[in-house]
């Protein structure tokens, strides 16, 4: 189920066919989930196009909302502003190892092609999965990494799959989530796509098409909890954008989470990654200057509205998509669709 199925319709921008981030053509993204007594986590990997990313690195930009977070690979993409590796989110404690991961995969493939790597930034973000997952046992390795990559699909699941199986959104249970729109400039169609890891907020601040559905929720549970926990915003687009006018555009991300009733607190880890995949710089490039395509400034509400709406709903389509699941230490956490129907 998706929040759409509930006749629940965000914003006034047209979505993709799919309504996901792999409207953007060429991006895809897998998940390898981890799931036991004491387990409930996973790894989930946005891939940027078919080929080799460090071959061909797209324009990235990164935005810090909340720094209460682990997230590695921003500092280099800040400097460069491109991305040279699929980008992976998991648990907290396994940013490492799935680092490590990401590192020995660039290697593989540069291999293959025949590129000598000796320098790579892997981009892996993380929201903490403890309430529901024994998050010391670091379930997340080369193994599931290597999966996430295989199973790589245009038509991916979303909720408590992957990174998300173990994350509580609202209080209720969160997870992976995804939503697109498309937006007409010049004549001819681009597509934004966003795709969550929904790990934030409070349940009594939860809103829904403005109503105050979350309070209605805390009565039948009688459950209260802090605002903490983190969101990752993934973006990807095919509008040509510079990586200055793309760190713009992730700032509205945070417009759909206070849609949503999100106070952005203390504990919680907002961190923004965003791609276009309009401008590719192409390992080996001898032109020393290079003309690149870039959209008009004042023409930027457009994309900025559709970074909102398409947060707004990802984060919806992951409390909606996602199955109650009750974790190692007994906490249950509730799907939104059980309430919305």
């Amino acid at each position: 189920m998706r929040i759409g199925d509930f006749g629940i319709k965000v914003g006034g921008l047209p979505a993709g066919p799919l309504n996901k981030i792999s409207d953007v053509p060429g991006v895809t993204v897998g998940h390898c989930t981890v799931v036991s007594q004491t387990h409930n986590t996973g790894v989930t990997v946005v891939l940027p196009g078919p080929g080799n990313p460090f071959a061909e690195k797209r324009t990235a930009a990164a935005f810090v909302l909340n720094g209460f977070g682990k997230t590695a690979g921003l500092v280099q993409i800040d400097e460069l502003g491109t991305l040279e590796t699929p980008i992976a989110l998991t648990n907290t404690l396994n940013v490492g190892r799935v680092h490590d991961a990401m590192v020995e995969y660039m290697c593989r493939i540069c291999q293959r092609d025949g590129i000598s790597l000796t320098s790579v930034n892997p981009v892996v973000c993380e929201c903490n999965d403890a309430s529901l997952n024994d998050i010391r046992h670091r379930a997340v390795g080369e193994a599931q990494v290597f999966q996430a990559i295989e199973s790589a699909k245009a038509d991916f699941e979303e909720g408590a799959v992957g990174c998300g199986r173990g994350m509580t959104c609202h209080g209720l249970k969160g997870g992976v989530g995804s939503a697109s729109r498309v937006m007409t400039l010049d004549g001819e169609k681009y597509t934004l796509g966003v795709l969550v890891q929904s790990n934030h907020g409070r349940l009594q601040d939860l809103l829904l098409e403005g109503r105050p559905v979350g309070r209605e929720i805390q009565r039948q549970l009688q459950e209260s909890a802090p605002d903490k926990g983190s969101c990752i915003v993934i973006l990807a687009t095919d509008l040509p954008l510079s990586d200055r006018q793309l760190r713009r555009i992730l700032k509205r991300c945070s417009v759909g989470l206070a849609r949503l009733g999100s106070y952005i607190g203390h504990g919680s880890g907002e961190v923004f990654v965003g791609f276009s995949t309009a401008n590719v710089l192409r390992l080996g490039e001898t032109r020393d200057v290079l003309t690149r395509r870039e959209l008009n400034e004042e023409r930027i509400d457009l994309p900025f509205r559709a970074a909102a709406e398409a947060t707004e709903e990802a984060v919806l389509n992951s409390m909606a998509a996602a199955e109650q699941v009750t974790g190692f230490s007994g906490n249950t956490r509730h799907s939104l669709a059980e309430f919305l129907k």
